[in-house]
């Protein structure tokens, strides 16, 4: 009797959990365009609906069992989750960088609820993706509001779906000239490549990681510098 009733326990808990990730799916697909643009003032709208996806972060707590690419999918939704409710909380505004909190940035202040456990989205970049999970793609996966950013994904990241989309969503991004500049002998790329250079230098060379998803074959020796990154909403 026991196990039959973990077995109907954990088959409700994926339940929820797959109904609650297709709803912040629907939300992302609804407000997102397919350039990553935000409608926040049309997102606002559907505030409770986000916040239902946010209720069910805060009552989950991760199991051992899970995947690493469960547990990735799980956390880069609720930072993206997280840093749109923040957004819609202050908005209208021009940029994140313009929400403090007792002298705290947007990043460091701990308003991200999730297992009963309270987490600022420095913690759940650097602390668990960036430390537990790592892997240099999930810089962009997590969504940082602003125009630099790599734009944010349209749909809800998922156990079966994230290594093509984060594989995806990095040679979007390399090969966006509005984003990173590239040509065979020079190039000017995001300064994310800058601030994160040892995430992914952690192989090879940061000209080895470009060309793994470069449109344009770099060489071995060429210039770079770096775009001056830009802090701007990215919303409608």
């Amino acid at each position: 009797m026991k196990k039959i009733f973990l077995l109907f326990f954990t088959f409700i808990s994926f339940l929820e959990a797959n109904t609650q990730t297709n709803l912040f799916d629907e939300l992302l697909q609804t407000h997102v365009s397919k350039d990553g643009i935000v409608d926040y003032k049309s997102f606002k709208k559907d505030l409770p609906k986000l916040q239902k996806y946010i209720s069910y972060l805060q009552k989950t707590t991760l199991d051992s069992s899970w995947s690493d690419n469960k547990k990735k999918a799980f956390w880069i939704n609720a930072y993206n989750a997280y840093t749109i409710k923040l957004i819609l909380k202050n908005h209208p505004l021009k940029s994140i960088i313009d929400i403090k909190q007792k002298e705290k940035s947007a990043w460091e202040i701990p308003f991200s609820k999730i297992g009963g456990e309270i987490y600022t989205l420095d913690e759940i970049e650097h602390k668990i993706l960036r430390k537990q999970l790592f892997d240099a793609r999930i810089h962009v996966g997590v969504n940082c509001a602003s125009i630099s950013c790599p734009k944010l994904e349209r749909s809800a990241f998922t156990e079966d779906n994230i290594e093509k989309k984060l594989s995806s969503l990095m040679k979007s991004f390399i090969n966006d000239s509005s984003r990173n500049k590239i040509s065979s002998n020079e190039i000017q790329i995001s300064e994310i490549f800058k601030w994160f250079k040892d995430d992914f230098t952690k192989e090879s060379s940061l000209i080895d990681y470009l060309n793994k998803y470069s449109e344009v074959e770099i060489n071995s020796n060429t210039k770079i510098s770096y775009l001056k990154y830009n802090w701007s909403l990215n919303g409608k």
